[in-house]
């Protein structure tokens, strides 16, 4: 595992958009399982932060795990899916499920697994698809 104390997150900054082209070039010639495989240390917690599945605006659907707000335990990756991508599989409570890794972000800013998982989801969202 790399780990990234001295983290250059520039590309992150609102107006540095040569920074973040830079790393965009960066990203999309990168294998992403392979790299989060080298650059994650497992378990770590993830909160929920997209969903595309609009059944979480039903109250009784906010109880089910892995939903929209809630906090979960990341176990490692999963598979590559064609539409969602990476799949992270995660434990909440004592169940076991799999949501999208563009849809967690690491709740500790702190720690190692933030940028690899940010970087991800970043890419993730400004990816173009053919």
């Amino acid at each position: 595992m790399v780990i990234l104390k001295n983290y250059d997150s520039s590309w992150d900054l609102d107006g540095n958009e040569e920074q973040f082209n830079k790393k965009f070039i960066e990203w999309e010639n990168r294998s992403w399982e392979e790299w989060l495989n080298d650059n994650l240390n497992y378990p770590f917690q993830v909160k929920r932060v997209e969903d595309d599945d609009d059944v979480y605006f039903s109250d009784r659907e906010k109880k089910e795990p892995f939903r929209l707000g809630h906090v979960m335990k990341a176990v490692s990756i999963d598979m590559e899916d064609d539409t969602y991508g990476i799949i992270l599989k995660v434990r909440e409570g004592k169940r076991v499920g799999a949501v999208p890794l563009c849809e967690v972000e690491v709740t500790l800013k702190d720690s190692d697994n933030y940028w690899p998982i940010r970087e991800y989801a970043v890419w993730f969202a400004n990816r173009e698809w053919f």
